[in-house]
């Protein structure tokens, strides 16, 4: 099939002015991780009849499609198209293209929710402590409570010492109980920066009276310090915000520009079919599966700040997120606003009739063509993790070069 052809200057046109694009890597996500557009997401050509009507939801959506020379795109634009899609084209001349044009190339997977994170921490100098001394006030007996933001399989395989499982939006739902008194610091840990950074700043906007700082690195940055993790730990935080923090989510939300709407706006965002409408319900698995709004796809609220190119690949798109708590979804909202995202949270709801049943889960792909994180599982070689804190410290600076994120910070 023939397909018309955007150059590596109509892209980041697009890309600056704010207009959809779903800008395709079709290499498997091994390959992906070694460089790629900002902006761009991921979608394995042989992954195209799994992913694609779930990541993409309007089928006459802008989609440029690109690989490295592989070869890809003539039998990626064929699948899309037998799936119904009418608008595809193609990066002329590739990833090749791009580069020579000289424009910022990134490594690694969910690379702009991470350079976000790290533009976070510039910005607001979000307080941190090294694994040493972290593990001194354990070995003290500090009164100190660690919080584990990444998913609880993560924190399962292993975890900080004593540290409890409260994935990241549940933060401020569940801070006050995790550490009710005041005077305890609150330490939050991921597995390397960008989910402790956006946990900590996250507590810190929404105003908890507790000292909270980022556990600097993670658990890349323990094992480095020479530290020993735990495995198997199933501690989960209860709920229980502190007072004020459900109010202070919905503040912070306004502050970053979000929007809270009701079933008549929704309804009139659901007829402009001329956009791409992503609607996220950002509670935990169990929450859903108990009863969910129709139409809304479960993605929890810290990894859709920490993966959103993998849950929203329409860069320009519309987002609604949806909480019968309220909370976690005006925090992740606050993020996603920042990121330049036109963002909402529905209101009510759930009093209505609800769809029951788990969430629906992507297949992962196969080991050999899967990206392997340097900071997942406990067989990763210390230079991987170092290298890898390395790449992330320079995030900062790509993003100046690169000049097309359009990312504010509050």
């Amino acid at each position: 099939m023939k397909l018309p052809t955007l150059t590596p200057a109509d892209i980041r046109r697009a890309l600056l002015l704010r207009e959809e694009i779903a800008l395709l890597d079709l290499r498997y996500e091994a390959g992906f991780a070694t460089g790629h557009p900002l902006f761009s997401a991921n979608m394995a050509v042989d992954r195209i009849a799994i992913e694609a009507e779930t990541r993409l939801p309007r089928k006459n959506v802008p989609i440029v499609l690109y690989d490295d020379g592989e070869g890809l795109v003539a039998t990626g634009a064929e699948r899309l198209a037998a799936l119904g899609y009418t608008d595809i084209s193609v990066l002329d001349g590739g990833l090749k293209a791009w580069r020579d044009a000289g424009f910022e190339v990134f490594e690694d997977v969910n690379s702009y929710s991470k350079a976000f994170g790290e533009l976070v921490e510039a910005r607001r100098h979000t307080p941190s402590l090294s694994a040493d001394e972290v593990a001194k006030l354990i070995a003290d007996k500090a009164n100190i409570a660690i919080l584990d933001v990444r998913r609880f399989d993560e924190y399962a395989t292993m975890n900080i010492p004593g540290s409890v499982s409260v994935p990241g939006a549940e933060l401020v739902l569940r801070a006050g109980r995790a550490a009710p008194d005041p005077d305890t610091t609150i330490i939050v840990n991921c597995a390397g920066r960008t989910r402790s950074i956006i946990g900590t700043q996250s507590l810190i906007n929404a105003g908890v009276p507790n000292k909270v700082r980022a556990l600097r690195n993670g658990t890349i940055g323990w094992t480095l310090a020479r530290h020993t993790l735990d495995h198997g730990a199933e501690r989960r935080g209860a709920i229980g915000s502190f007072e004020g923090g459900p109010a202070n989510a919905r503040d912070v939300a306004y502050r970053a520009g979000v929007r809270h709407i009701g079933a008549s706006e929704m309804a009139a965002l659901l007829a402009q079919t001329d956009r791409t409408l992503y609607r996220f319900d950002v509670r935990d698995a169990e929450e859903f599966a108990a009863g969910h709004l129709p139409g809304f796809r479960h993605y929890p609220g810290g990894q859709l700040v920490q993966e959103t190119d993998m849950a929203a690949p329409v860069r320009g798109a519309r987002i609604v997120l949806a909480d019968d708590k309220g909370v976690r979804a005006d925090m992740t909202a606050s993020w996603l606003a920042q990121m330049g995202w036109e963002v909402y949270v529905l209101e009510g709801g759930y009093d209505g009739a609800l769809e029951i049943g788990p969430p629906r889960v992507l297949p992962k792909p196969v080991p050999a063509h899967r990206y392997r994180r340097p900071y997942e599982g406990t067989d990763i070689a210390e230079k991987a993790m170092q290298a890898y804190l390395d790449w992330e410290y320079g995030l900062v600076e790509q993003l100046r070069r690169d000049g097309t994120h359009g990312f504010y910070v509050i």
